[in-house]
């Protein structure tokens, strides 16, 4: 039976951060990266929010620049899923791939999240070339151009507000005959003269050719269709957080995020502790995060993470 004093479930910049940081505090740190070494980056083509890349990344060579770094400095960064944990006592049991077995002292969950998409196979043929489940991330390359985003929550609203800031028009394709965002959300959408509100329509396929996305093809009330001409179509239905293995013994909240506490001591009061409901059990990035879902923000809780672990394992 393998035991571990500090195991990091997920990888991402969350993991990976966590991981640079454990290792250069000793903690000689496990990190099982997942089905998706790397997460939600690994599907986007450029990242030019990111600190650090002046001209831009690719979202995997970043995800392998963090890996190297955490390695460079004894990380041991595996390929496999957890699958199973037992939360119950210290140390931790922890079941890899269904059949390893690893005991560990402390457990950092980095397991992220993942955007939910319509399901159609020309949107998934289309992910990163035109689609997109994050309007911050990528509506910079949609300046001046026209696009669509699909919801009628608070989270599509502001995707579509956000976009309506840089492109020539936004599209915000509405299932239902209402919206379900606030009212002041609402007010804010009707009142931007660069959004069209599609009411009752749903997407029926996205369009494009090797260059990326072209159009999209919707149908509307009475089964009226429609093309529109667009170059971005931007998801703002939600994210579901990578927790089903946590539940009934981390505390979650009604969408399924991890709940920290927050409450911290000395200075990280300031921003809020990323431990969980068990103690020796830490949460970051996307997994706890319901508001911001960025990589650096990830990449901070990830750093916080570690240092919280560090100081758990001293006292």
């Amino acid at each position: 039976m393998e035991s571990v004093k500090c195991l990091i479930i997920g990888s991402g910049p969350a993991g990976y951060t966590a991981a640079i940081y454990t290792s250069r505090a000793a903690l000689n740190p496990v990190v099982y990266a997942g089905l998706v070494p790397g997460g939600q980056l690994t599907t986007t083509s450029q990242v030019e929010n990111f600190p650090g890349y002046p001209d831009g990344v690719a979202g995997t060579v970043m995800m392998d620049d963090l890996r190297r770094q955490a390695e460079r400095f004894g990380a041991d960064v595996r390929h496999g899923e957890v699958t199973a944990v037992d939360l119950s006592q210290r140390p931790f049991r922890v079941t890899v791939d269904g059949t390893h077995e690893i005991f560990a002292d402390s457990i950092i969950v980095a397991t992220g999240a993942v955007a939910k998409y319509l399901g159609l196979p020309s949107e998934r043929k289309y992910i990163g070339m035109g689609v997109s489940a994050c309007a911050v991330c990528d509506g910079f390359f949609y300046r001046d151009r026209d696009v669509a985003v699909v919801g009628g929550g608070d989270s599509a609203c502001e995707e579509a507000l956000y976009l309506a800031t840089l492109c020539r028009k936004v599209y915000l394709i509405v299932r239902r005959d209402i919206l379900r965002a606030s009212k002041h959300m609402q007010q804010r959408v009707f009142e931007n003269g660069r959004i069209e509100v599609l009411f009752g329509y749903q997407t029926e396929e996205v369009l494009g050719d090797d260059g990326g996305v072209t159009g999209a093809r919707v149908r509307g009330p009475e089964g009226v269709e429609r093309v529109l001409d667009i170059e971005g179509f931007f998801l703002g239905i939600g994210h579901t957080p990578r927790t089903e293995i946590f539940r009934g013994q981390l505390e979650l909240d009604d969408e399924g995020y991890i709940v920290t506490s927050g409450t911290g001591s000395g200075s990280t009061a300031l921003l809020g502790s990323t431990e969980t409901s068990i103690a020796g059990v830490f949460a970051a990035g996307d997994v706890a995060d319901r508001v911001y879902q960025q990589a650096i923000t990830a990449a901070a809780a990830g750093c916080r993470a570690a240092l919280d672990c560090e100081r758990f394992l001293i006292e």
